[in-house]
């Protein structure tokens, strides 16, 4: 019998992330006196060194900041090339599209999608000016130190942690079946020897120190207008990609407004479209309204199975670039039309349509200072590894965010030029009468909208600390009326899911479920945390 991870008390400041030498990395520069910002930005920055296939510098970043009065938002995901285009893809893809990845990677659409690997789903990487702008506006030690943990283990090595190692290896496995000259340098940094690093062997990846040094010196813009930048698009235009010089150099990040719905005296706050926030909101903003206290575990199940259902149903409906596309998000979490939606959740498991409202595999890492700054952020290239598109002598992967992309004409979200596509990567905030509680998230795909609904409904609604809530038995729900769940789900609420009309199935493995972290603040002072058991999740504090 496994025995539970406690939560972590700590006093003055916490970080909670999937990997402990990210964890002491962020740790490290609050005990050196920097801010939950600088915390966050040594973790996510060490990240993309020691968890490679979940997350890189050619990825995208999301976070929502408590400066100690108010929750800020950064959407620093790119946008798609200028020359992209449907009509390119449909080109490439013989007319059709691609077959749709399966539904554990998380892609949202039905029928034909966008090609998963390659460049045609390479959207510009936004992470490098997202972690300069958090810096900018926030941050209070030098930003060159805050990359010191990643470019010291990026160019001496360390050991790849088992979870980090397990995920590698299907990758690589996944890879040899990729032909063309973009694929050429994955093997070479990431299958060195022709296969993945072992648990716990060393890994080095000088090319990576080199970039990030470079970021490091000019703030990121290097990344963006400077050698990087050069390099990628010449190697784009020599191997078949679409990304150029001035599609660099026109990305910016956006500062945004949070968007909430109330759930049981509390708010709950998410980043607004392009990503799937709006999901996790529309189904709490459905179960607010409903008795989940009062019902037994099949009966809570049950409805938040169907609440997740109607949110994703919205949203993938809705969710596009909101600079190019009108996406209803006020209308959407209307209490008027939350209320029409709750109405729709029924005895049997159902399968929802989009309403009408305007009728009528990515790391997670949260930070906490002693100021009373928290940080929730979230980062990611994607399904494992991006795009396998390698920058030669650069040491990163790219993201292969425009898979988020519809081929429909007619949908909001339809593949286009220098537009963000439909994001899966999540940061959540908890507060409760305007002041906060604390960051939250639970990365993974699909799992994300509905990993926060069952930590927000844990935490809440069960009474849980955030390490218990973590832990608790997880169930996934992508199409149909299967649910995949966890297999410590007890066979009784198995069976009154199964005798609702759901078509329950143990997972073949945890990953399924994401991996979250979480940090509370206390109502005596300091802060509680809780870090992903199902990994190599790590929360430290002092």
């Amino acid at each position: 019998m496994a025995y539970p991870r406690k939560p972590l008390f700590a006093a003055h400041g916490a970080v909670a992330t999937s990997h402990p030498l990210a964890a002491a990395a962020g740790l490290d520069v609050l005990r050196r006196g920097g801010n939950a910002v600088d915390a966050a930005l040594a973790a996510a920055t060490t990240l993309t060194v020691v968890q490679p296939p979940s997350n890189d510098i050619g990825g995208d970043l999301f976070a929502l900041v408590w400066d100690g009065e108010r929750l800020h938002g950064l959407n620093a995901s790119g946008r798609s090339p200028a020359a992209l285009s449907r009509e390119r893809v449909l080109a490439a893809t013989g007319g059709r599209g691609a077959t749709p990845v399966d539904a554990l990677g998380g892609a949202q659409s039905v029928g034909p999608t966008m090609p998963a690997r390659g460049w045609l789903p390479v959207t510009v990487p936004g992470a490098p000016a997202g972690w300069r702008d958090l810096h900018d506006r926030f941050g209070s030690l030098p930003f060159a130190d805050l990359l010191a943990d990643a470019v010291g283990y990026a160019e001496h090595g360390h050991p790849v942690s088992a979870g980090t190692a397990a995920t590698w290896a299907r990758a690589v496995a996944g890879h040899a079946g990729l032909v063309g000259d973009e694929y050429a340098e994955f093997g070479r940094v990431f299958a060195p020897g022709g296969r993945a690093p072992r648990a716990g062997e060393r890994w080095r990846n000088p090319d990576a120190a080199r970039t990030l040094r470079r970021i490091a010196d000019s703030g990121a813009e290097d990344f963006y207008r400077g050698r990087t930048a050069q390099a990628l698009a010449a190697y784009a235009a020599r191997t078949g990609g679409l990304l150029t010089a001035d599609d660099l150099a026109r990305h910016t990040s956006t500062w945004v407004d949070p968007i909430r719905v109330p759930y049981r005296g509390h708010e709950v706050w998410e980043l607004p479209p392009n990503g799937q926030g709006l999901a996790a909101l529309l189904a709490l903003g459905v179960l607010d309204g409903l008795d989940l206290a009062g019902a037994d575990p099949a009966e809570r199940l049950h409805r938040q199975v169907e609440a997740v259902k109607l949110g994703f149903a919205d949203a993938h409906a809705h969710v596009a670039d909101p600079d190019l596309a009108g996406v209803p998000t006020a209308a959407l979490l209307a209490p008027e039309y939350l209320a029409a939606r709750r109405a729709l959740v029924g005895d049997r498991a159902g399968d929802p349509v989009a309403g009408d409202p305007e009728r009528g595999g990515t790391v997670y890492l949260c930070t906490a200072d002693p100021g009373g700054m928290m940080v929730s952020l979230i980062q990611s290239t994607y399904l494992t590894f991006g795009s396998h598109v390698v920058l030669p002598g650069h040491g990163f992967a790219l993201q292969n965010r425009g898979l988020g992309f519809r081929l429909d004409p007619a949908h909001p979200n339809v593949v286009g030029p220098a537009k963000r596509p439909f994001h899966t990567i999540i940061p959540g905030f908890l507060t409760r009468g305007g002041a906060p509680v604390g960051p939250f998230g639970v990365m993974g795909g699909h799992m994300q909208p509905q990993g926060h609904v069952q930590l927000v409904s844990a935490t809440l609604d069960g009474g849980l600390d955030p390490q218990a809530a973590l832990d608790a038995p997880r169930w996934y729900w992508h199409a149909g009326r299967t649910v995949l769940v966890e297999e410590t789900l007890d066979r009784a609420t198995v069976a009154g899911l199964r005798a609702r009309g759901h078509e329950v199935a143990v997972a073949p493995e945890p990953s399924v479920f994401g991996y979250g972290q979480a940090i509370w603040r206390r109502p005596g002072g300091g802060y509680v945390a809780g870090t992903e058991s199902r990994v190599d999740g790590a929360a430290l504090g002092w």
